[in-house]
């Protein structure tokens, strides 16, 4: 039986109860430019909104008197075990919020029974977080536009002892966040006259983090980036993506890749099948957080469709505003396999590093633990479709508060 968060405490000195208490410290701690570079969506932020809308509309009708004392949340993904069915999903310069963080983050996954899943956009390289932290290891692959140095980059993942490739699909370009130009920041992260006094007024972050890059190695670049490609970073000023991608270079690394294969970025049921059809393992219904495509339709709108194809046959995730538990239930619930948590843990670690890591994800257990006793499931087998009532989608005109 999952403990109260409140009594885990002792192993974080931050006061939170929700992921939006483990917000509110982040952004008191972090630079503006960078607490919304993660909190963020895209253009007008309608994503967002309908994100949130779509959860919303979703409500639980619960059974009750099940005999639910002996509750399990225990499930496996890829026939390795998870303690709850949550992963940490990938998030790029998590290394920024806290020193090292990637390393932290995928310590908190290991101690709390999780994957935990590096992106190509990290600080910290792939080979220091595997042999520094361990645990169920999965990478997110950006393809880069030179095929050969990508694949060069899945042999580093393979020698490094990654058990699962996800590759991102949904982002050909880059993402229209003017928000980022605004604030004057850029990944990688540099200091200018633009966010010079954002930076002075956070002194605790750039003394607990920037500084200690910079008397370590210098500026933090993104690691898993060969020289080259670096180069190449520091006059684009944008992480480089492959507009060439498509269904050839999916069925290429099938081949090449012998663990299980992801792809993340689908939110049609047709093309959940060609993946399937391409051999791949596994499917994300995302639609990356609303940070890419503004008018994208929420993930949780289409996993019914895309479960209904080809659930059956292969694992299928969902992400995307999963902030509650009662939400990550939701989704089970309509047959999603399991819930990829971006933001909630990044706000963890901006908070207290590895510690706070584990308390975003003690947070999300709890929840989802408080939430099968009161729909009445002992098990995640328990969560069916009956379970839901989904109401017409609400969308709110409302432009979305970010301080």
């Amino acid at each position: 039986m999952a403990l109260p968060s409140s009594l885990n405490l002792a192993a974080s000195q931050i006061q939170a109860y929700n992921l939006d208490d483990l917000r509110s410290c982040a952004r008191r701690v972090l630079p503006k430019g960078l607490f919304q570079y993660v909190d963020r969506g895209t253009e007008n932020e309608s994503a967002l909104r309908t994100i949130k809308a779509s959860h919303e509309s979703i409500m639980l009708r619960p059974r009750v008197l099940r005999g639910v004392s002996d509750r399990s949340m225990h499930t496996q993904f890829f026939g390795q075990a998870s303690q709850m069915p949550l992963a940490i999903a990938p998030t790029g310069a998590a290394g920024l919020l806290w020193f090292d963080g990637e390393i932290e983050m995928a310590r908190a996954a290991k101690h709390m029974g999780v994957p935990f899943i590096l992106s190509t956009t990290s600080i910290v390289s792939l080979e220091r977080v595997a042999a520094e932290a361990g645990g169920n290891l999965w990478f997110q692959l950006y393809m880069w536009p030179d095929r050969e140095l990508s694949m060069e980059l899945v042999d580093r993942v393979k020698a490094a002892g990654y058990e699962t490739l996800m590759i991102t699909a949904d982002t050909p370009v880059a993402p229209n966040r003017e928000y980022n130009r605004h604030n004057g920041f850029t990944l990688p992260m540099r200091i200018s006259h633009r966010n010079a006094l954002d930076v002075a007024l956070h002194p605790q972050w750039f003394l607990k983090v920037f500084a200690k890059y910079l008397l370590r190695s210098g500026v933090p670049s993104l690691e898993n980036y060969p020289a080259s490609l670096r180069t190449s970073l520091r006059q684009s000023q944008t992480p480089l993506k492959s507009e060439a991608l498509n269904w050839d270079d999916v069925k290429y690394l099938r081949q090449k890749w012998t663990g299980p294969l992801i792809i993340k970025g689908i939110l049609r049921a047709d093309d959940a099948q060609r993946a399937l059809d391409c051999g791949v393992d596994g499917v994300v219904v995302s639609n990356h957080g609303g940070r890419n495509l503004d008018a994208s339709l929420p993930p949780l709108i289409a996993l019914p469709e895309i479960i209904d194809k080809v659930g059956s046959h292969m694992t299928v995730f969902v992400d995307g505003g999963f902030n509650r538990g009662g939400d990550v239930v939701k989704a089970l619930a309509m047959g999603a396999h399991g819930v990829l948590a971006g933001r909630g843990p990044l706000w963890g670690l901006a908070s207290d590093g590895e510690a706070g890591t584990r308390l975003a994800l003690q947070i999300y257990k709890d929840e989802i633990d408080r939430v099968m006793a009161y729909v009445g499931a002992r098990t995640l087998a328990d969560l069916d479709r009956d379970l839901l009532y989904i109401a017409p989608l609400s969308i709110s005109n409302q432009s979305r508060s970010i301080e």
